[in-house]
């Protein structure tokens, strides 16, 4: 399943054109998922979901949350709908050029291998973005996988990976399909005719070619995805479509060698969303804004040069220099302004934002220790700012603003020491920087949900954390332990901060209905988090194995002078507890039995902490029959006991919910 803390990051044998694991990352807080972990989820945010207060900003996944949220974080420190992790596929940035949030159905489960969280700021590749951490995608190397599903709701999906070999050279290719006629979030009395389901249809392909390059490895792969989604209002929907080209060549260092890795990758994508206003009885809904396109690109480089050496006070010391450089642009275009049956107005928002570093990394290491450390410089800079906003009737423009060019320097640094003390047990010690540019989305786009606005700020600086933490890990033959203590503090934090609550009209945003609030993105202060995270797997005789893993972070805001109503707060969707408990047992050589559950205590769904969101407890269970060494049937039951867990709340107290218990059947065939 998962295994915390790995002693060592072991290597793999690879086709693929990648370095591995630095060995200097064994002194950080990592988790490995396997491929046992990635086969029984239908979705990558909800493999992720099984290491405690790991999660996309709301109480919810891929399968129902819209792109915008779909941001990932670790540690709970203060989610974000735009994410504070950096997430990559054998090096490649996957997270979006405009809003900085990861869709998850562009990737499925069954074109991965394994993938490492790294917990605590990153100062190696790709170090801007990387806040609390970097999740590192491998791509399927060898073997192939075929799964087709179907579920409750009209759910069905089919998915796969595998590849073929010619000569030298060898193609993967992956793709999926799902489909799903949704749940409706609001439930009970509260719901009205404006209520309709969480509809979603999504595709995903990709291939990727790789070949032999002299004693070195080329990779060139290209992917693409597309899904259509409703938003569960009448009249409000999402969409979301991109591709992504890279071309990677690399060496592994061998002994008294270098190894050497050069790569590029362009990117792009573009969202539609609309959004409506929601009437008191929500018997019905009047459109209040609709984004129709946004398009954007991202494109980036990245070499590094790496060198392995023994005999270097007694033990080995691995280094490694690396420049890499990120551009993005792109813009919102919308109609808003809905009145006497028809927009009124035209929004156009967007400009352009690059960050470009180099970094430097070591690790020494012998029998007993492990130490590693890393510095990074980065540029940054946000240019061509623009939002223009005009009548269209007459063409007139309402607004035309050009925002200043920003720029600035960050440096951002890693340092960590392990030792083994014997009997499997290890103690460890970090501490960390790093920095994370406003997106886009944030800098320019602003938004609405259901009565609530939020206003773009085009002022945002990069916000910084420090952090530094301690550990303890036990690996033996049939049991697995560890401890983390952590403390980060987050500076400049970006946050959405109410600023006005409706009825009532405000310069910009315009009128906010009753009920509903303006906020507005903010360097808010700071964000100081404490905790400590352990984890625990053990194999039993019969076949039985049991993990379990628990995270406690208590983050509280200081606004200071920018926000002081925030400060002493908690940040927005961030619990303070946050468990999961697994069982798996192979019954026999056939039957597979295995069941999760998660606990999460109450988190807020606002910046003000008025809006609750009460502690929640799913369970899922699966069974597995294998009936032929290739082919196996399998059933689930998602949120088994059909838990009503708590995920959005309105000014006016209507809650939405996750989805409903889903029974899923399939089939899966690998070789």
């Amino acid at each position: 399943m998962f295994e915390s803390q790995p002693v060592s990051v072991d290597e793999v044998v690879v086709t693929a054109a990648r370095l591995p694991p630095a060995a200097g990352e064994a002194a950080f807080s990592v988790v490995r998922l396997d491929g046992s972990a990635l086969d029984r989820s239908m979705r990558l945010d909800e493999a992720l979901a099984s290491v405690p207060a790991v999660s996309l900003f709301r109480r919810t996944t891929s399968l129902s949350a819209n792109p915008t949220t779909q941001g990932i974080s670790l540690r709970a420190i203060a989610p974000s709908g735009a994410g504070r992790t950096l997430v990559t596929l054998d090096g490649v940035p996957l997270n979006d050029p405009f809003g900085g949030w990861v869709l998850w159905s562009q990737l499925p489960t069954e074109a991965l291998e394994s993938l490492d969280i790294v917990r605590g700021a990153g100062a190696g590749p790709y170090g801007a973005g990387a806040l609390t951490g970097v999740i590192q995608l491998r791509e399927r190397e060898r073997g192939g996988v075929l799964d087709a599903s179907i579920a409750e709701r009209a759910g069905a999906r089919l998915a796969g990976s595998g590849g073929i070999d010619a000569g030298p050279m060898r193609l993967t290719g992956s793709a999926l399909y799902e489909t799903s006629d949704g749940y409706v979030p609001v439930r009970g009395a509260a719901a009205g005719q404006a209520d309709t389901p969480l509809d979603l249809e999504t595709r995903a392909a990709a291939l990727r070619l790789d070949a032999p390059l002299g004693g070195a490895r080329l990779s060139l792969r290209a992917s693409a995805y597309d899904e259509e989604r409703g938003s569960g209002l009448s009249g409000a929907r999402s969409s979301a479509s991109g591709h992504l080209l890279s071309a990677t060549a690399a060496r592994r260092p061998q002994e008294g060698a270098y190894g050497w890795r050069l790569q590029a990758w362009r990117r792009e994508s573009d969202f539609a969303n609309s959004s409506v206003a929601v009437a008191a009885d929500r018997s019905a809904t009047t459109p209040a804004n609709d984004q129709y396109a946004t398009p954007a690109t991202g494109w980036g480089v990245n070499a590094a040069l790496r060198r392995a050496a023994r005999d270097v006070a007694g033990g080995r010391l691995e280094w490694e220099l690396g420049a890499d450089a990120r551009f993005n642009e792109g813009e919102t275009r919308e109609r808003f302004r809905f009145m006497d049956g028809a927009f009124t107005r035209d929004r156009f928002a967007g400009g352009e934002t690059s960050v470009a570093g180099l970094y430097g990394e070591a690790s020494w290491r012998d029998d007993l220790w492990l130490v590693a450390g890393g510095l990074r410089l980065d540029g940054w800079k946000n240019e061509n700012g623009r939002r223009l906003e005009r009548d269209r009737a007459s063409g007139a423009a309402t607004l035309d603003e050009a925002d200043p060019e920003r720029s600035g320097e960050v440096v951002s640094a890693r340092l960590a020491a392990r030792r083994m003390i014997g009997g499997g047990w290890a103690a460890r010690a970090a501490a960390y920087s790093g920095f994370r540019p406003a997106t886009l989305n944030e800098l320019h786009r602003p938004f609405r949900v259901g009565n609530d606005l939020t206003e773009a700020n085009a002022g945002l600086v990069p916000e910084a954390l420090q952090g530094a933490e301690a550990g303890l890990a036990y690996e033996g033959p049939i049991a697995t332990f560890g401890a983390t203590l952590f403390w980060n503090r987050i500076e400049d934090a970006i946050v959405n901060v109410t600023i006005g609550e409706g009825p009532g009209t405000f310069p910009r945003a315009g009128f906010v209905p009753a009920g509903g609030v303006l906020r507005q993105r903010q360097n808010a202060g700071t964000i100081e988090a404490t905790g400590i995270e352990l984890t625990a797997r053990r194999s039993l005789a019969g076949g039985v194995t049991l993990d379990g893993a628990v995270s406690v972070t208590d983050a509280r805001m200081d606004g200071g002078s920018a926000a002081p109503q925030l400060t002493g707060l908690r940040p927005a969707q961030a619990p303070i507890w946050s468990a999961t408990a697994g069982l798996d047992w192979r019954a026999s050589d056939r039957l597979t039995l295995a069941a999760q559950a998660r606990y999460e205590s109450k988190r807020f769904d606002d910046d003000l902490n008025s809006r609750v969101l009460g502690p929640a407890v799913v369970m899922d269970a699966r069974a597995e029959w294998r009936m032929t060494p290739a082919a196996m049937i399998w059933a689930a039951a998602d949120n088994l006991f059909d838990e009503a867990v708590e995920v959005s709340e309105t000014g006016t107290g209507v809650e939405g919910y996750s989805p409903p218990r889903t029974l899923r059947l399939g089939v899966r065939w690998t070789y």
